[in-house]
């Protein structure tokens, strides 16, 4: 795979990047990608391993040294038909998937030295894209079988597209008015802009699947009918603080933050939130949390800083802990704190305080792994006029789950082992499944659970 000892010969050169001070003036997307040149020469420094252990680290299974080799030798055509071989939607995943292939890469034994995989899989579809090689590819013979899938995320996409090119009738439905669930309404357009969803969304209308959108099957009554339903709602449950002060104006879970600012940007509504001109307290050191900090620099905040539970990891890889192929668990510096702001680690929210509206946050300093014993003497007081709660999600919403009568696991999520619930007919694929993760494995449960759909639909009478 690739030129014979080019890892010795070539450094890799990490994904291009616009200037911080430029790009905290618009929404487009910051992220670029190599020249052609620079790009094949990356796919070259890919390494002839007697075990890939990129595949064990990509829960899609990505043939990604096939790929790598193919994009050296300048054949983009055959590489993008490996990358959807295993993989629906390359752009999302080569736009937003922290990347752990690379973590596994066995180049990352000298940490630092991966291959870059994510940015070869976005160059390949993005090519694939101007080169109009990525088509509609419905199925020759429909089955006549109706399914039913709710939810337009990544999971719910993936598993829509597989089962409608196995010949089923495929009906999405979605509660908001477009298409694309947290990729449209939770990620901001300088990660990922519109336009890309559209593409996909189109690519599957084109395949027969239909969307119905701004339909909330909360009262399961719309399901009625189907031969099947996929259950691919999410885990949109957020993490609460409960501290004093918690009810004052001014305190929000990110997502109604981020729901808000992605409709302005898109000139659907006017956002009720707002962080320019204001001191914000970003709670949550995850992606939703660098997600609110650089959104709240795109609109002017007077200041940003985000606050972390966990005390501040290491530097490198710590073997003793996650020793390679694991993804490290390590110190890193997100995309929004390089355009700004600060972050504090090993911190617990003690209140809030303000006079019917948020003016100041209060938090001690705590020993930085569970239990989180607060250290006395560490008290400290900051303002605070917006305060944005990134603390990730506890399962998926009742309701739907209720009506339909799916029993639950030990953290509420969907029981639903091999993606049949307890409901014959019913079977549950993404977040609301395995609880809040990554795009990529969002991905992977919408694919293997369309192979359980079909199996089960033709098995069944």
């Amino acid at each position: 795979m690739g030129e014979l000892g080019a890892f010795l010969k070539l450094q890799r050169a990490e994904t291009p990047e616009r200037p911080p001070g430029e790009r905290v003036h618009d929404h487009r997307e910051f992220v670029r990608t190599l020249p052609l040149v620079a790009l094949r020469e990356q796919g070259a420094r890919c390494m002839e391993c007697g075990v890939p252990f990129c595949h064990h680290g990509c829960p899609l299974g990505n043939l990604i040294p096939e790929w790598n080799d193919l994009v050296y030798r300048d054949r983009f055509k055959e590489a993008l038909d490996q990358l959807h071989r295993t993989n629906n939607f390359p752009e999302f995943t080569g736009r937003l998937c922290p990347a752990p292939c690379e973590a596994a890469c066995v180049l990352e034994i000298d940490e630092g030295n991966a291959v870059t995989i994510k940015q070869i899989e976005l160059a390949i579809v993005e090519r694939g894209w101007e080169e109009g090689w990525i088509v509609p590819r419905p199925p020759a013979v429909r089955t006549g079988r109706r399914i039913a899938v709710v939810g337009s995320g990544p999971a719910g996409l993936a598993c829509a597209q597989q089962l409608a090119r196995a010949g089923h009738l495929v009906t999405v439905f979605e509660r908001d008015e477009a298409g694309g669930g947290l990729l449209r309404f939770g990620v901001p357009d300088f990660k990922i802009e519109k336009a890309v969803v559209e593409l996909r969304l189109r690519q599957l209308e084109e395949e027969g699947v239909e969307f119905r959108y701004g339909v909330d099957v909360a009262d399961a009554g719309p399901l009625e009918g189907f031969d099947a339903t996929v259950l691919a709602v999410g885990s949109r449950v957020p993490r609460d603080l409960p501290v004093e002060g918690r009810g004052l104006d001014g305190v929000h879970f990110a997502m109604e933050y981020l729901y808000g600012r992605n409709r302005a940007v898109a000139g659907t509504a006017e956002p009720e939130i707002s962080a320019a001109q204001r001191h914000v307290i970003v709670v949550g050191g995850g992606d939703t949390g660098a997600d609110c900090v650089a959104s709240a620099h795109r609109e002017g905040a007077a200041s940003v800083t985000q606050i972390e539970l966990l005390g501040e990891p290491p530097p490198s890889r710590p073997d003793d802990l996650t020793p390679w192929p694991l993804w490290p668990m390590k110190l890193r510096t997100s995309y929004a704190l390089k355009e700004g702001g600060s972050r504090s680690f090993a911190v617990s929210t003690t209140g809030l305080h303000g006079n019917g509206r948020v003016q100041e946050i209060h938090w001690m300093r705590n020993s930085g792994l569970p239990p989180f014993e607060p250290l006395p003497g560490t008290e400290e007081a900051h303002p605070a006029q917006l305060v944005l709660l990134a603390m990730g999600f506890t399962g998926p919403e009742a309701g739907l789950l209720d009506a339909l009568g799916v029993a639950r696991d030990a953290r509420g999520n969907v029981d639903a082992a091999q993606f049949a619930t307890s409901v014959p007919g019913v079977f549950a694929a993404g977040d609301a499944r395995r609880g809040q993760s990554l795009v990529v494995w969002a991905i992977d449960e919408g694919r293997r659970c369309a192979r359980a759909v079909d199996e089960w639909l033709r098995a069944t009478p």
